[in-house]
C-alpha cells in the first residue's frame, strides 16, 4: 500500500516534509500510479499483503508501513524486463545449411523449419537445428574378423554419411551415432563372415560396396534418418602373426598374373602368324591344284594327239616313245657305262666331272643344244671306240651315247 495513503501514516509527519502529502490535501492531483498498478496487479493475486483504500485517493491519505513489500513500480519494471528477455531469447537464426526440429511441449510440429531469421516462444517451444548438407565422415577399426574359411583380418572402415531426415534423426532414436557405430561394426562384421580371405584382400571395393548397402537398411530399420553415402575399405591386413606368409601369397599371386600376361603377349604374336602362314599354305594349295590340273589336261591333250599319231604308224610311234622315256630317263644321270666290244669290259664316262671341268674352265653352261652336244661328242672320242679318221664318232654310237643308251 502506498505511503501516503490516508490514515496508513500514523503520527509520522509526511517524508516529503510537506505535512499533506505529495501534492497537497484533496483529489486535485491525476490518479496515483502505486494505486493504478496495485489494483492491476492484485487482480492476478502478485501481492498477497496490504488492504485497498478508500476509493478515489486524497493528497493526504495514508502510507504504507515502511517494510511491508516490494513497490508495486518495481515489480512491474522487473516484469517488462523479464518479457523482453523472454522475447528477446525467442529469435533464432537457421543457416542455409541446417533445418530446424521445433518440439511444442514435447510434439513435433509438422514441418522443419527451414534457413532464415524465427521465433519460437522460449520455455515452450524446444528448437534443434541439424545440418542436413554436411557430409561427416567416421573411420572404424574392426579386428580380428572371422573369414567364411577360417581365417582372421583386420580392416579399417570409412564410412561418409549424411543427416536425410532431421525429424527422425532427432525423435526416433535416442543417440542416432552411436547407433551408426554399432551398426557399422556389425554390417562389416556380417559381410566379412561371408567371404573367403582372398576375395577381401584382392577385391575390397566389393565388400564396401555390400557393408554399404547392409548399414543403409540398418539405418532405414532404426529410423535414424542417416543417409549412408560412401563406405571405403582403407586398409584390409591380415593378424601380424601370419603377415609374411601373406605377403609371399601374393607375391606369387603378382608372378602368376605377370606370367599370364607374358603369355597373353606370346599368343597375340604367335596367333597372326599362324594365321598368316596357314594362309599361305592355302594360297599355295591353290596354286598347286591348279598347276596339277592344268598339266594332267595338258598330258591328256598330248595323249590324245599321241593316239591319233600311233593309230597311223604305230611301230614309229612306239620307237620315238621308247627314244624319248630313255632320254628323260638318262638326262638325269651323269653317269654312263659303255660296253666295250670284245669283252667283258664296261667303260665308264664320268660326266658329272668332265662337266664341272669345263665348266669351272670355261664358265659355261650343260650342254643343251644338238651342237653343244656334237661339241661335247667330239670331246669325249678319246675315251670311246671305233673312232673314224676324221675324229667323228659312229652315228650309232653318238647317238647312244647322247640319249644315254648302252649297246653291246
Amino acid at each position: 500500500m502506498a505511503w501516503n495513503e490516508p490514515g496508513k501514516n500514523g503520527n509520522d509527519p509526511d517524508p516529503w516534509g510537506s505535512g499533506g502529502g505529495r501534492r497537497g490535501g484533496g483529489n486535485q492531483g491525476p490518479p496515483d500510479i502505486d494505486e493504478v498498478i496495485r489494483n492491476l496487479l492484485g487482480r492476478f493475486g502478485v501481492l498477497g499483503g496490504g488492504s485497498r483504500g478508500s476509493s478515489g485517493g486524497s493528497s493526504g491519505g495514508g502510507k504504507s508501513a515502511p517494510g511491508k513489500g516490494i513497490s508495486g513500480g518495481l515489480l512491474a519494471g522487473l516484469l517488462v524486463v523479464a518479457l523482453v528477455v523472454w522475447g528477446f531469447l525467442g529469435f533464432y537464426i537457421v543457416d542455409e545449411a541446417e533445418r530446424a526440429v521445433v518440439l511444442r511441449f514435447g510434439r513435433v510440429l509438422d514441418n522443419t523449419v527451414g534457413p532464415g531469421l524465427h521465433w519460437n516462444p522460449p520455455l515452450v517451444d524446444e528448437v534443434n537445428k541439424v545440418n542436413v548438407a554436411e557430409l561427416n565422415a567416421k573411420t572404424y577399426q574392426n579386428r580380428a574378423m572371422l573369414t567364411t574359411d577360417e581365417n582372421i583380418i583386420d580392416i579399417v572402415v570409412t564410412v561418409q554419411y549424411r543427416i536425410d531426415d532431421p525429424v527422425k534423426y532427432v525423435i526416433a532414436v535416442q543417440d542416432p551415432e552411436r547407433s551408426l557405430d554399432n551398426a557399422s561394426e556389425s554390417a562389416t562384421r556380417h559381410v566379412v563372415g561371408g567371404n573367403f580371405m582372398d576375395q577381401i584382400l584382392n577385391t575390397p571395393q566389393i565388400l564396401a560396396a555390400a557393408v554399404q548397402e547392409r548399414l543403409q537398411d540398418y539405418m532405414d530399420l532404426y529410423n535414424t534418418g542417416i543417409l549412408v553415402s560412401q563406405v571405403n575399405v582403407t586398409d584390409a591386413q591380415p593378424p601380424e602373426a601370419v603377415r609374411d606368409a601373406f605377403e609371399d601369397v601374393i607375391r606369387a599371386r603378382e608372378d602368376e598374373q605377370r606370367a599370364q600376361n607374358q603369355a597373353q603377349q606370346y599368343a597375340n604374336r604367335v596367333i597372326p602368324e599362324a594365321r598368316g602362314e596357314a594362309q599361305r599354305q592355302i594360297e599355295q594349295a591353290n596354286a598347286y591344284k591348279q598347276e596339277v590340273i592344268a598339266r594332267a589336261e595338258g598330258d591328256a591333250s598330248r595323249f590324245d594327239q599321241l593316239l591319233l599319231e600311233y593309230q597311223k604308224a604305230p611301230e614309229v610311234t612306239r620307237q620315238r616313245m621308247y627314244i624319248d622315256s630313255i632320254q628323260d630317263v638318262m638326262t638325269a644321270s651323269s653317269k654312263i657305262m659303255i660296253d666295250v666290244e670284245g669283252g667283258n669290259n664296261m667303260l665308264y664316262v664320268p660326266l658329272d666331272k668332265i662337266l664341272e671341268q669345263n665348266t669351272s674352265v670355261t664358265g659355261a653352261a650343260r650342254p643343251r643344244s644338238a651342237s653343244e652336244w656334237r661339241d661335247f661328242a667330239d670331246e669325249l672320242a678319246p675315251y670311246l671306240p671305233n673312232v673314224s679318221s676324221s675324229g667323228a664318232v659312229d652315228a650309232s654310237r653318238l647317238s647312244d651315247a647322247r640319249s644315254g643308251v648302252t649297246r653291246p
